[in-house]
């Protein structure tokens, strides 16, 4: 996140008399850096204790707080404190970790929408009660003077409840009005403010009947379901906004003068950079010294890094393994590659806000048909008893009770019932209507590496080395950062082999590593620098002196509950795709061993939105499941989709499910389950129409009191709400 943001620090007490070189004074001192780091692995309680004690056990760090759910590191340190030592501090600690661009970040915030919601539903519950036990006089034979004083008394807690508590269904109402259209908050609001208002009628004519407490038992239960629904919501972030805070805050520039620190918004085209080993490309660009290796798993699905050397194409967004490299920018900002990505995430989040869900088609359906009835019972009273006070006293019973209370809970009863099931079987389910898109699906599309596969590379062919080749590689990949190196060692080092004794080894970047071993030169790494042959096959090749190179085979882990998962879903007659941005020959193996007969390679993030895309036109109902930041526009553009808790921030944004574990078993549960919820939310919707088939002729009758009101509409918001506790 930001170069840091640096708060200014006090001016001596001489300074306090003159602002403007306490200002100055403040800008030149700051008194600390604030950083926010990205920290995609982390996944339980164990990876937070541990990323704060190494962070707080680091020279100048103040305070240092993790964020599970956001995977993200608050650090407050001193200002000299260099965010590049931090990260590398948690990687020694085993934690990955990136630094993020606060200013580009919105969504951090505490949950104020939903602590509001909550304050108005209590204010409500509190009010209801009282005003009930009051109406609970009335009912039972006051009069008079006593009746009216109730009635007054419940009025002057009502009219400032519903001023307050009702206020998210008056705005939304209004804003429908203004756009000329219904929603269900316009018959809600109605009903309300009707019930109100006949109440303060009834009241000064000291009236038998008022709706006081019919109106703030009604704001009472829509306030829950409203709540519910917006607890089924994780923080409603951009995924774009979460690619561009990817982008790096701060680079090296070189000037005629050395090296210096500046921010991204300082570069032009043309800029000469320093990216270190480690880091990622800040821009678009082509390389102009150096030598090394570069991850772009994160871009392109590609798990084999590539090598990279002068006058070679970098794209920002990769990860720079083994050597330093001085690039020529050629794009910066919003014209790099990670940009025009955040663009294409943007354009698919515009299109997915189009999906209408059930509770909306019932409110299109719902509301006029309210209404038109409430109008009917007002006109046809009125021209049967010409009394203004019985016809609106009706109309407003009508509204009251047709009043869409479960209807309104019917939805968010049941999501959030369903959600809690599945949260406890390890999916977080982030979108309202997540479940509803979920129970649709006939096509699921896996991404490969990440998702399918564990992403770390795992070796094949250890069996087929002799103990004292064992013992050589593991000495010289010791001594390298690179993935398929740390794979080898840990592996190596699994079955107790020692390590030879290799001296003078160095690493070569973007070659690998070699050394001495009585005298004689080894060498691990590529196969044309260490004279190993052509394979399809990801493969790190040991030369020891003269004799033959001779290849380590590597193979993506494939991730715990995979294949039971693509098995489960074939049989359950699902088209299943494995659509990935890796090589032909790695995703054909990789389908072939999982039983996937229907495969898409090389695919770039374009390439598979416009894959998604297209098969949504033909009729399909897709679920897209992935992790990396080329998945991070299909998995928007899909009808639902589905990211791994460790996949970036931005590819978590983009998904309506999180799958919180390490297993993709869950997912097979998570159709099933969504079926479930669907048939729960239909059967809701059917007790709520026969509840408005009985009650509403009742109204239009006069024949409701608003005790009876009050009755039919709690009794129907418990129903719904039981029927959606059956889920768990």
């Amino acid at each position: 996140m930001t170069a840091a943001m640096r708060p200014p620090a006090s001016a001596c007490p001489a300074c306090s008399a003159a602002p403007a070189a306490d200002a100055l004074a403040q800008r030149a001192a700051p008194s600390k850096a604030d950083f926010v780091l990205s920290l995609p692995s982390i996944h339980c309680a164990a990876c937070i204790s541990g990323v704060e004690r190494a962070l707080n056990a680091a020279p100048g760090v103040k305070a240092a707080r993790v964020n599970l759910t956001l995977k993200r590191a608050q650090i407050e340190a001193e200002p000299d404190v260099a965010v590049d030592d931090l990260i590398g501090v948690l990687q020694g600690a085993g934690f990955e970790a990136h630094e993020m661009d606060a200013t580009a970040l919105r969504a951090t915030q505490t949950d104020k929408a939903g602590r509001d919601l909550l304050m108005r539903l209590a204010v409500a519950g509190f009010a209801a009660m009282n005003v009930m036990m009051l109406s609970i006089a009335v009912w039972s034979g006051a009069e008079g003077p006593t009746r009216d004083m109730f009635h007054w008394i419940s009025a002057a807690i009502a009219l400032p409840t519903i001023a307050f508590s009702a206020q998210p269904f008056f705005k939304h109402a209004w804003t429908a009005l203004r756009a000329g259209r219904l929603n269900m908050d316009v018959p809600i609001s109605l009903a309300i403010a009707l019930a109100v208002v006949t109440s303060l009628w009834e009241t000064s004519l000291s009236g038998e009947h008022a709706y006081f407490d019919a109106a703030l038992t009604l704001t009472f239960f829509l306030l829950a379901g409203r709540y519910l629904d917006h607890r089924t919501r994780a923080a409603a972030r951009s995924a774009a906004e979460e690619l561009a805070a990817l982008e790096v805050p701060r680079v090296f520039r070189l000037t005629e003068t050395g090296e210096e620190q500046v921010a991204m918004a300082e570069l032009a085209i043309g800029d000469l950079i320093r990216v270190r080993p480690g880091g990622r490309m800040p821009v678009d660009g082509e390389i102009v010294d150096g030598q090394s290796e570069l991850d772009r798993s994160l871009l392109t699905g590609e798990t084999r890094p590539i090598y990279a050397g002068p006058g070679q194409s970098v794209s920002a967004g990769e990860v720079n393994l083994t050597g330093p490299l001085t690039v020529r920018a050629a794009a910066v900002g919003r014209d790099t590659s990670l940009h025009r990505m955040a663009d294409l995430v943007a354009i698919a989040e515009s299109g997915r806000s189009r999906y209408t869900s059930l509770a909306d088609k019932a409110a299109k359906l719902y509301a006029p048909g309210v209404h038109i009835l409430s109008a009917l019972a007002f006109v046809g009273w009125y021209f049967y008893t010409f009394d203004l006070r019985t016809a609106l006293n009706i109309a407003a019973a009508v509204l009251i009770i047709t009043c869409p209370c479960a209807l309104g809970l019917a939805v968010p009863a049941v999501t959030t019932a369903a959600s809690g099931r599945l949260f406890r079987k390890g999916l977080l389910i982030k979108d309202a209507t997540a479940l509803e898109r979920l129970a649709q699906v006939d096509t699921v599309v896996f991404d490969k590496t990440g998702t399918l596969t564990d992403g770390t590379p795992e070796v094949m062919n250890l069996s087929d080395h002799a103990p004292r080749d064992l013992g050589i590689a593991l000495a010289l990949a010791r001594a390298s950062s690179h993935p398929l190196s740390q794979s080898l060692a840990a592996a190596i080092s699994e079955r107790d082999l020692p390590a030879e004794e290799v001296t003078r080894i160095t690493e070569r970047p973007g070659h690998g590593t070699e050394g001495v071993w009585n005298g004689q030169t080894v060498r691990l790494g590529r196969a044309s620098w260490t004279g190993g042959g052509e394979s399809h096959e990801t493969c790190a090749w040991l030369r020891v002196g003269d004799a033959e190179a001779v290849p380590f085979r590597f193979t993506d882990q494939i991730r715990d509950g995979a294949e039971a998962v693509v098995s489960d879903l074939q049989g359950r007659g699902l088209e299943v795709i494995l659509m990935s941005g890796d090589t032909t020959p790695a995703v054909e193996a990789f389908a072939r061993r999982l039983g996937i007969g229907k495969w898409i390679a090389e695919a770039l993030p374009q390439d598979k939105s416009a894959r998604i895309e297209a098969l949504t036109k033909s009729g399909k109902h897709v679920l897209m499941v992935g992790d990396g930041l080329n998945d991070t526009a299909a998995l928007v553009a899909a009808h639902v989709s589905i990211s791994p808790a460790s996949a970036l921030d931005a590819a978590r944004v983009a998904s309506d499910v999180v799958l919180l574990g390490k297993s993709l078993e869950p997912i097979s549960g998570a159709l099933a389950t969504s079926q479930t919820a669907i048939r729960r939310i239909r059967q809701n919707f059917t007790i709520a129409t026969w509840y408005n088939i009985i009650a509403v002729p009742l109204a239009v009758a006069g024949l409701c009191s608003p005790l009876i009101a009050a009755l039919a509409m709690s009794s129907s918001s418990i129903t719904v709400s039981l029927n959606a506790l059956r889920l768990k």
